[in-house]
């Protein structure tokens, strides 16, 4: 079949060619979005799941939904060891030069911008070097103090005051919220408090791994009264058979019942992994149908693009200590996996996992589903573990 039609697209947060199974998440972003036009309280949304369950693809599809609402988005992702200030400056000074140019009266817009000029000079001081150019005076007493839990808050009602002005709500929309430091999630976090209490028209859509609740709830003990957290988890059976069948067909092609179970089987339903199955199936069939045969013949393609790449990129990343912790989890099975049982297979004791545990908990690795107990994040990274570490001699 021509590779040039493959319906499918497997990749760090491409759309698929059918969404299914995220109709309860989308229909509770339209709501957050039409209340929060109409003047309306809501609660914000932080979508959590492992990797490649499709967060940023929710994310993007929000921000269409958002745009159509006539939002005004701002769509960023957040960085291992980057600072929040001058991640979110630039995109603030858009937003508030576009606002600026909205005819209408009032001048909460330059308000803003100057409010933003004294964030800029105080992050500036903390952070270093910041480009930004912005010739305007500062708003002297405002976001200027260089602690970004009062900052950002002054700064992001600023911003509302400017749209609710000019009656142009805004979106942020911010991927891996995960990797903000305690400290630049609680202030981002205070700062959604005062435009609730406000009824300013700012909206926040964030994405990240399941440890994100506990990470906002040991920042704001509020968090959870302020924010809703969907969990995006993998495709039911039925669904995952419906993200191949349908594009599929869209082009005259069909699959076998045995090869949908197969291709579920292999990938557990998780969205990314289905394209990639999906993917190469396409390219290795001759005609239609795309039959188990087909599928089996694929996987051996599949399982080398996704240790060279998709697992690759993560397990480059660990140290030897690190790498050792998740071949010993991987060799215990299934997760999720007891710490004590980690350690017993280490030949450690409990407490002399702690380091290696919260690097791999900051890196995005593993979290922790319940007391005691570790999982991984990236969905079959067991099962490359123990093929880059065939050997594994855990003592």
């Amino acid at each position: 079949m021509d590779p040039i039609k493959n319906p499918f697209s497997p990749g760090a947060g491409s759309p698929p060619p059918e969404l299914v199974g995220r109709d309860p998440v989308l229909q509770q972003a339209r709501i957050l979005l039409g209340r929060t036009k109409a003047g309306r309280s809501e609660k914000c949304m932080l979508l959590t799941g492992l990797r490649g369950v499709g967060k940023t693809v929710l994310l993007n599809e929000i921000d269409r939904l958002a745009e159509s609402e006539a939002y005004y988005t701002i769509n960023i992702e957040a960085h291992e060891g980057k600072p929040m200030g001058p991640l979110l400056a630039p995109h603030l000074r858009r937003l508030l030069f576009e606002l600026d140019r909205v005819a209408g009266v009032g001048d909460k817009a330059k308000r803003g911008l100057a409010v933003l000029r004294s964030f800029i000079g105080a992050i500036r001081l903390t952070v270093g070097d910041v480009d930004i150019g912005l010739d305007i005076e500062p708003e002297k007493g405002t976001a200027d103090s260089g602690d970004i839990e009062v900052d950002l808050p002054d700064l992001i009602v600023a911003v509302g005051d400017a749209a609710l002005e000019r009656s142009r709500p805004v979106a942020l929309l911010i991927d891996e919220i995960q990797y903000f430091s305690q400290k630049e999630l609680g202030a981002l976090i205070m700062a959604m408090h005062r435009v609730q209490q406000r009824q300013l028209p700012v909206v926040l859509v964030g994405a990240g791994l399941p440890i994100l609740p506990g990470l906002a709830g040991e920042s704001k003990s509020y968090a959870e009264r302020l924010f809703s957290f969907p969990d995006i988890g993998a495709l039911s059976e039925a669904d995952a058979a419906r993200a191949l069948q349908d594009p599929a067909q869209a082009a005259n092609v069909a699959f076998e019942g045995a090869a949908l179970k197969e291709i579920f089987r292999l990938t557990k339903g998780y969205p990314y992994f289905l394209q990639e199955w999906g993917y190469q199936a396409w390219n290795q069939a001759t005609t239609s149908p795309i039959t188990n045969e087909i599928v089996r013949g694929a996987t051996a393609i599949v399982i080398r693009r996704l240790d060279e790449n998709f697992f690759r990129v993560r397990f480059e990343r660990l140290t030897p200590s690190e790498k050792n912790f998740l071949r010993a989890m991987a060799a215990l099975g299934q997760g999720p996996y007891r710490t004590g049982d980690i350690a017993e297979m280490l030949g450690v004791k409990v407490s002399g996992l702690g380091p290696t545990r919260a690097r791999l908990i900051r890196k995005g690795m593993i979290y922790s589903p319940a007391h005691g107990e570790m999982a991984f994040t990236v969905p079959l990274f067991d099962e490359f573990m123990i093929r880059a570490i065939p050997d594994f001699d855990p003592r």
